[in-house]
């Protein structure tokens, strides 16, 4: 799974032909830990129709602030270079694919 910083983040997920599930993560977010299993299946199964990355909040603080996250982790998808749904909290793969589903 990619991670993407403040410096690559306009190309690696503004500019990416297909749609893009960032995680806003840190180190110490225990769920964040949680979530990278899940986010690795997802990345493997759904490659082909949904880029997965991470950010660390910590090392890239002017994307973080610029899109008002909070909370760790926050999952945004951005399609076409503009966030189209945004979750907050540790999932389970299914529900996270179910919520995924009208954005993919």
């Amino acid at each position: 799974m990619a991670e993407v910083t403040d410096a690559g983040f306009g190309t690696e997920v503004l500019g990416s032909e297909l749609p893009v599930l960032v995680e806003f993560t840190a180190d110490w977010c225990p769920p964040c830990r949680q979530m990278a299993p899940v986010l690795r299946a997802l990345a493997a199964e759904e490659g082909e129709r949904l880029r997965v990355v991470q950010l660390n909040v910590d090392r890239n603080p002017a994307t973080t602030n610029a899109y008002k996250v909070l909370s760790m982790p926050t999952f945004m998808v951005f399609r076409d270079g503009e966030p189209v749904k945004s979750m907050v909290g540790s999932r389970p793969k299914r529900r996270l694919l179910e919520e995924l589903a009208d954005v993919i």
